[in-house]
């Protein structure tokens, strides 16, 4: 890694990107009920480790809404992360359309490995699925992938790791910030979720050259459109 960078994105500046309406969940998505969500677990987790470890690279390092028995530093082998899944709903609307984080091959991306407390299982394990995969459409976006810990090589469940079913947007980082910056929907504005996943990287001091540059160029974008709007007489963005 190279030396490290300040966090630049702010709350005032997540604060500049209006809010939109928007659907929650694609309309068109078949969604996961109960006892889908308990047979999809089932199969993921058969002959697999216990207490159960689901690698975190995104939201879930700083909102896992699970219980959470034990966290440790990982590595993901062959792995870095993207901002390449095209939202027009969630964080985004398709006239303000946004992105959410993926793995994407090739690399490396530390992480956290949260373990599942023991005897919370199945209720935890269809809290992860129910956010993650949402809809039969997206339900093999997880997978187990390797990592290196303190303890040496493991596996760990993990979630959009090279997509499928879903909109991919091969886009530059530059392109990126331009979308985030004023990408809002009914869960709220990319800029918001850059900021919180950039914190909870550094409040495990976890660094990621790209995220810390992916902020900054956010942070500029919010900044010179506010401005842009205020020369022209608009409101900001």
């Amino acid at each position: 890694m190279s030396s490290r960078r300040p966090i630049i994105l702010t709350d005032d500046h997540v604060a500049r990107v209006n809010s939109a309406e928007g659907p929650l969940h694609d309309p068109h998505w078949r969604m996961l009920d109960d006892a889908d969500l308990d047979l999809l677990a089932g199969k993921l987790t058969q002959g697999r480790p216990q207490p159960i470890p689901v690698f975190a690279y995104g939201s879930l390092i700083w909102n896992p809404g699970f219980a959470v028995q034990s966290r440790r530093r990982a590595t993901a082998i062959g792995w870095h992360r993207s901002f390449s899944i095209s939202l027009d709903h969630f964080r985004g609307t398709p006239e303000r359309p946004g992105l959410m984080l993926a793995l994407a091959s090739g690399g490396s991306c530390e992480g956290l490995v949260l373990e599942i407390a023991a005897g919370t299982e199945a209720e935890s394990l269809r809290a992860i699925l129910r956010r993650e995969l949402v809809a039969h459409e997206l339900a093999a976006n997880a997978c187990w992938i390797e990592v290196d810990t303190e303890r040496g090589r493991e596996e760990a469940l993990t979630f959009y790791a090279d997509p499928v079913g879903t909109r991919v947007a091969a886009l530059t980082i530059e392109e990126q910030a331009q979308r985030l910056a004023r990408a809002a929907g009914a869960a709220g504005s990319g800029a918001e979720y850059l900021l919180r996943t950039v914190r909870g990287l550094a409040e495990h001091d976890i660094h990621d050259d790209y995220i810390w540059l992916l902020q900054q160029l956010v942070a500029r974008e919010i900044e010179e459109g506010a401005a842009e709007s205020h020369g022209a007489g608009a409101p900001e963005i």
